[in-house]
């Protein structure tokens, strides 16, 4: 005896091929081009916000995504590329050594700093940190920024000429003219100014004053430059890491120099602004380094069978 026919259909019932848009796709999405038609997953209506009516970045995934990751990092980096970054270091130098000359109100920041930062040491109370600061500082002095700077410049000339590249002359060239250039922008832009240091003591008659900082001028020429010309002769990952570091260690300089009261904020800002825009400025001058050797080839997967 036949049983009789059912008035509903069978939740688990497979639909027919074409009853919808997810027959035949092996990521199991809707289909895009027939969103309107989909059907819910327990009833026979449609639903009311069908998945494949919202369309993200790739068509097989529906709904809204988040940005890519990545994105204000490579934003960064075209404006670390673009000329807008040294245009806006040369502004805010001209407007804080106006502010300087004129004993202008910007000039309350470098109060409000000190003030906080002697709370800070205050309230911390770390020998740990106060050393520290003390380090960063000195590693704005002469020695060790110098020597660092002319080693970045051998070391770079000799990678240079054992890759058998043109011009192997120019990274200690560099290197030796950078050295001398750093007092010639430093002496005479602190002896116009004469600016007291943070402790108010008039300057004597021997003394160039204090803006801008000249430990943070020289570790950030020193440090830059040396890893601009290492890195001409490195891979990618090597110029991001040699660059990252000069970056963190002129930012060290300059925040030891605040935290031990030895300068001002301003004076520090002013040296960052005075390097910066000469770095961005050697960084397009300076010839492309060679290219990094490609890699021997696996001959493990040339080797010939001998079956």
């Amino acid at each position: 005896m036949d049983s009789e026919p059912k008035s509903l259909a069978e939740p688990s019932a497979a639909p027919p091929p074409e009853a919808g848009p997810r027959a035949g796709r092996e990521d199991n999405q809707a289909a895009p081009q027939e969103a309107a038609h989909t059907e819910g997953r327990s009833t026979d209506r449609p639903t009311h916000t069908p998945r494949g009516a919202r369309n993200g970045d790739h068509q097989s995934r529906p709904g809204a995504l988040p940005p890519a990751p990545g994105r204000p990092l490579r934003v960064f980096r075209r404006f670390v590329a673009s000329p807008a970054l040294p245009a806006l270091l040369v502004v805010v130098l001209v407007a804080v050594s106006w502010q300087v000359a004129v004993d202008g109100p910007l000039l309350g920041l470098d109060r409000w700093a000190r003030h906080a930062v002697r709370e800070s040491r205050h309230e911390l109370h770390s020998t740990l940190l106060n050393h520290l600061g003390k380090a960063l500082s000195d590693l704005g002095g002469s020695v060790p920024a110098i020597p660092v700077l002319l080693a970045g410049g051998a070391l770079a000339g000799w990678r240079t000429h054992r890759t058998g590249a043109p011009r192997r002359w120019l990274p200690p060239l560099v290197a030796v003219s950078t050295t001398g250039s750093i007092p010639l922008l430093v002496v005479p832009a602190k002896a116009w100014f004469g600016r007291p240091g943070p402790f108010g003591v008039p300057l004597a008659p021997d003394q160039w004053g204090w803006y801008p900082s000249g430990h943070t001028t020289t570790a950030t020429f020193s440090y830059g430059v040396a890893a601009l010309l290492v890195a001409r002769t490195v891979g990618a990952a090597g110029r991001r890491r040699l660059c990252g570091a000069a970056a963190l260690l002129s930012v060290g300089v300059g925040l030891g120099l605040v935290w031990s009261d030895y300068h001002w904020l301003l004076d520090v800002v002013a040296g960052w602004c005075l390097a910066g825009p000469a770095l961005w400025a050697l960084a397009r001058w300076l010839p492309a380094g060679p290219p990094p050797p490609a890699a021997a080839p696996d001959s493990s997967t040339h080797r010939p069978s001998t079956r």
